[in-house]
C-alpha cells in the first residue's frame, strides 16, 4: 500500500504531538497556569491559540470583583450555587447553569454557601491570563 504525501505529513504531526500537552483532567488542575483572583477567588488556566478555559474555585459566600474586558466569555457551573452578575443584574444560579457574557459587560460571581466551582471560557484568549499572577487583569 502506498503512502501519500499527505497521508506521511498526517502521521508525522501525529507522532510529534504529546499527549500530556493536550489532554487534561478537572480532577486534577496542576499543570494549569494559577492564578487568584481576588480573596476567596482563585483561578487554574489552559490557554490554546483560539480560546482560553479556565476553572475558577470560588469559597463559600466569596465575592468576585465586579469587571469586564473585551474577550466574550462563557461560564459553566460545575458545582456550587451563586449568583451571577451580569450588567449590573444578579442572576440566581446553580450545578448545570451557563451563560454567554458579550466583551465589554461588566460581571462578576458571589459564590453560594457551599461555594462554587466554574468552567469559563475565553475567546480570543485572555492575554493577561497566559501567566500567572493576582488579579482580574494586568492592571489589577
Amino acid at each position: 500500500m502506498k503512502q501519500t504525501l499527505d497521508d506521511q505529513k498526517s502521521i508525522q504531526a501525529k507522532e510529534s504531538m504529546k499527549t500530556e500537552d493536550y489532554f487534561f483532567n478537572i480532577h486534577d488542575l496542576s499543570r494549569g497556569i494559577q492564578r487568584e483572583l481576588t480573596e476567596g477567588v482563585s483561578t487554574r488556566i489552559f490557554p490554546g491559540e483560539q480560546a482560553m478555559l479556565s476553572v475558577v474555585s470560588i469559597e463559600p459566600n466569596a465575592r468576585g470583583t465586579i469587571h469586564s474586558h473585551p474577550e466574550e466569555q462563557w461560564g459553566f457551573l460545575l458545582e456550587g450555587d451563586g449568583f451571577r452578575i451580569q450588567d449590573g443584574v444578579e442572576h440566581p444560579v446553580k450545578a448545570g447553569d451557563f451563560w454567554q457574557t458579550p466583551g465589554g459587560v461588566d460581571h462578576g460571581f458571589i459564590g453560594g454557601p457551599k461555594g462554587a466551582k466554574i468552567l469559563d471560557i475565553f475567546s480570543p484568549p485572555r492575554e493577561e491570563y497566559r501567566q500567572s499572577g493576582k488579579g482580574y487583569s494586568s492592571a489589577s
